[in-house]
Parts: C-alpha cells; sequence; structure tokens
C-alpha cells in the first residue's frame, strides 16, 4: 500500500489534524476518527482504508490523555466503561462479520436517522452535572447491550463510541455529561488498540502519521476536557448536537455517493 511522502507538508498536515482532533476529542469525549479520517483523505490523499486504520491508532494516546484529564475532576465511571468496552469488542466482531451481509445504503440512512433524534432530544433533556451513574444489575445490563450496539456500528460504519456512547449514558442512564464524555474515552482505550493490532498485522495503517496525529493530539485533549468543565451543560449539548449534525451530513453525502455509484438494477 502506497505511503505519503515524509516531506515537511505531510508532518504540518499531520500536526494540524492532531490539534483539532485532540480539542474535538477533549470537549465531546470521541475519538477523534470522525475529524481524522475526513482530513487525511482530503489533505494527504490517504484511501478510506489506510485513514480509518492511522485514524484508530491515533485514538489510543488521545484517549489516555483525555481519561486522565476528565479523572483528575473525578468524572470516569470506571466499571461501566469496561462493560462496555467488553461489550463493544464483542460488537466489532458481529460488525465485521455483518459488513459483507448489510447494505452499507441502508445502515448509513438508519445511522443518520438515529443521529437526528439524538439531536433534537439533546436540546429536550439537560443532564445534571451532580447526576452519580447508579450500577445495578439492570444498568449494567443495559451497558452491556449499549457497548454491543456501540462495537457493531462502529464495525459496520467506522464511526467511533463516543458518538453512541456519550448520548447513550447521558440520555438512557441520566449521567453527567463531563462522566459520559470521561467515561466513553475511557471505553476506547482496549478497543483502539484491540483494532490497531489487527490493522497492523493487515499493514493497514501509517504509524508514522498515526504517531504525529496522535502526539499532537495529545497537546489540545486536556484543553479541550478543561473547556468542557468550564462550559455549561445546555451550551455542551448544543456544541454536541453541532458536531452530531456534522458527522450525520457525513454520513449522508457518503450514502448519497455509494447509491450514485451503485449499478443500476
Amino acid at each position: 500500500m502506497t505511503r505519503s511522502p515524509r516531506t515537511l507538508r505531510f508532518v504540518a498536515a499531520c500536526i494540524g489534524i492532531g490539534l483539532v482532533s485532540g480539542l474535538m476529542s477533549g470537549l465531546f469525549g470521541v475519538g477523534g476518527g470522525t475529524v481524522i479520517v475526513p482530513l487525511l483523505v482530503l489533505l494527504l490523499r490517504f484511501d478510506q482504508r489506510l485513514a480509518s486504520g492511522t485514524s484508530l491508532a491515533a485514538v489510543v494516546p488521545t484517549a489516555i490523555v483525555g481519561v486522565v484529564s476528565y479523572a483528575v475532576h473525578g468524572s470516569v465511571a470506571w466499571i461501566p466503561a469496561v462493560i462496555l468496552a467488553a461489550g463493544a469488542v464483542i460488537g466489532a466482531q458481529i460488525g465485521t462479520w455483518l459488513l459483507a451481509r448489510i447494505a452499507l445504503t441502508v445502515l448509513r440512512w438508519a445511522f443518520v436517522a438515529f443521529l437526528a433524534v439524538v439531536i433534537v432530544t439533546l436540546f429536550l433533556v439537560i443532564p445534571s452535572r451532580e447526576a452519580v451513574f447508579d450500577l445495578t444489575w439492570l444498568s449494567g445490563a443495559g451497558l452491556a447491550v449499549t457497548g454491543v450496539l456501540t462495537g457493531i456500528l462502529s464495525g459496520l460504519l467506522g464511526v467511533g463510541g463516543g458518538v453512541v456512547v456519550v448520548p447513550a449514558l447521558m440520555l438512557l442512564f441520566g449521567t453527567s455529561d463531563l462522566v459520559a464524555k470521561g467515561t466513553s474515552l475511557l471505553m476506547m482505550i482496549p478497543t483502539a488498540l484491540s483494532g490497531t493490532i489487527g490493522n497492523v498485522r493487515r499493514q493497514n495503517v501509517d504509524l508514522v502519521a498515526a504517531a504525529v496525529v496522535g502526539l499532537a493530539a495529545c497537546t489540545t485533549t486536556a484543553l479541550g476536557a478543561w473547556i468542557a468543565t468550564l462550559v455549561d451543560p445546555f451550551v455542551g449539548n448544543i456544541l454536541f448536537a453541532v458536531f452530531l449534525t456534522v458527522i450525520a451530513v457525513q454520513l449522508a453525502v457518503r450514502a448519497v455517493r455509494l447509491r450514485r455509484r451503485a449499478p443500476a438494477a
């Protein structure tokens, strides 16, 4: 697989991508792949598969810094994160298996519809910063199911787990926005590590680009997490809704392009 030449432009682009994705990761509790992948494709002409693999590798150090930043404020639910991660690992395998059996266009439109519902709900449900996650057998089972569904969507569509986990923790489990973001970042670490190992074996990752993007992202992730603690929960919901809207538009555009390229029946 062809790699981009290691020029000054290459390094500068990777640093810029990392700075932006790190800020988004810390602010919204997501991996940053929704920023990294399109920018790698646009600026460095990575193909979609290589961009996804490189992004997943870059997420690992970014998520670690993000977790530490949120943990300082006590905003990480450790056991729920482990349950989510276990479910996501299983779900990712299911998603990979289903990938060749389900029409991607249908899946993308279904996920766009899901994001639209979440976006509307974010304006109606405002999480309390004082909310405490009450882990019971019922909520634990709910977390496991959420993790599996997250993994399936990740395997099928290549979306980061935070896009699903953060709103799910806030809207379904009544978790505060900060705890939802910190827990989401912790859940991503084992998932991203597992995926990266597989991508390295398949030579589906540019480790140099991933290292530069990931290290640059680490410098702004803590800043994003700090900003999240200062922002009013309602304002945070609005910003997250805007972020999800950008993702929904990206998926809708891909679905339209995929339909146009499909051969006529």
